[in-house]
């Protein structure tokens, strides 16, 4: 009996799968799927077919065009430096290439584009910024080239939790990498939500990395060489403040090129980190030398009333290596309130005893 018991329940084991199986919506998700392009195909074609999970997976050679992403889970991929991405002769009727743009990550108030990865490509040339997001989460920009574009090489707006590592971003006419709570209008600084800038080598442009309103973020193992200045953390009047962010064991040194002034700054020169109206900055473990420059903002770290005049506070710089920066490695030019200074290997401060 017990064994005519286990063949009766083990039939009916095997029925109820069948049936469950033929259920609507029962069936496994498909696979991903790599959609291969090669040089003279469109890029943006394999994106419209592309379902979240795809990889776009370019070859190597050039291409001439400007790409816009509005879904998650996408995987755009070259193979290298020889996967080139560069302004078309008259650009895309998408809206990035509207915008000037090469390579953007683009959602909206109501829905965010969530965890797009861009790998290993070339992106040059493009009137405005090379890789954008805006309104994105989780975006992910690695072992990538931008370079001699308009504005910033790699940015992002109104997005959390982006991921920039291990890229070279040179010869932007702004930024390497610029990172803001928005472009567009004023309001106090966002939560980053863990934005993480790492491993970076940001050469040749306005700034290496620019921080903007934001705050919980971290800045960490990159070299930043070359610029007219290296990294800035940029804040103002606006609530919350900017900052509550970490700027950490970075390499910056000689960014001793000139940048014109603009509506906003003085001219920029010789600028290695530099903190303007922000608040509770952890500024530690860097390596900064040879910053000299006649600029306000010259020298190692400098500390810097905001454009609109309000002084940093309560921002801990400690045990910074600083060498060679004129006209002080440590400039405390604003002495706003709470700020320390521990720790620090340094020959000259202004004020005295920063170092």
């Amino acid at each position: 009996m017990r064994t005519l018991t286990l063949r009766y329940l083990a039939g009916l084991t095997a029925a109820l799968a069948i049936e469950l199986t033929q259920l609507p919506g029962a069936h496994a998700a498909p696979a991903p799927t790599v959609h291969t392009v090669k040089p003279g195909q469109s890029i943006q074609a394999a994106v419209k077919a592309a379902r979240p999970g795809d990889t776009i997976q370019l070859r190597a050679g050039v291409y001439r065009e400007n790409v816009q992403i509005t879904k998650d889970r996408l995987t755009l991929r070259g193979v290298g430096r020889t996967t080139v991405l560069t302004a078309p002769a008259k650009a895309s009727a998408n809206a990035c290439g509207k915008a000037g743009h090469g390579v953007c990550v683009t959602g909206t108030a109501q829905r965010r584009v969530k965890n797009v990865h861009i790998r290993s490509l070339t992106v040059t040339g493009f009137p405005k910024n090379g890789i954008w997001g805006s309104r994105t989460v989780r975006m992910d920009v690695r072992n990538t080239l931008a370079e001699k574009n308009g504005q910033q090489g790699i940015g992002q707006q109104l997005s959390t939790r982006g991921v920039f590592v291990r890229n070279v971003s040179r010869n932007n006419k702004e930024s390497g990498i610029f990172l803001a709570n928005t472009v567009d209008a004023e309001g106090g600084a966002t939560d980053a939500k863990g934005t993480r800038v790492a491993e970076n080598r940001l050469t040749g442009n306005r700034i290496g990395v620019v921080v903007r309103r934001l705050r919980n973020l971290t800045v960490e193992q990159n070299t930043v060489a070359g610029n007219c200045g290296g990294v800035f953390v940029v804040g103002d009047e606006s609530k919350p403040r900017a900052g509550d962010l970490t700027v950490a064991h970075n390499a910056v040194q000689a960014n001793n090129a000139y940048c014109a002034p603009n509506a906003r700054l003085p001219f920029i020169q010789g600028a290695g980190i530099v903190l303007t109206g922000t608040e509770t900055t952890r500024v530690t473990g860097n390596q900064v030398h040879d910053n000299v420059g006649t600029s306000p903002m010259s020298g190692g770290i400098v500390l810097f009333k905001s454009v609109v005049g309000i002084a940093n506070s309560k921002n801990a710089i400690s045990r910074n290596v600083l060498t060679g920066n004129k006209p002080a490695d440590v400039a405390d030019r604003d002495k706003g309130p709470g700020n320390t200074f521990t720790g620090n290997v340094c020959t000259l401060s202004v004020p005295a005893g920063r170092c």
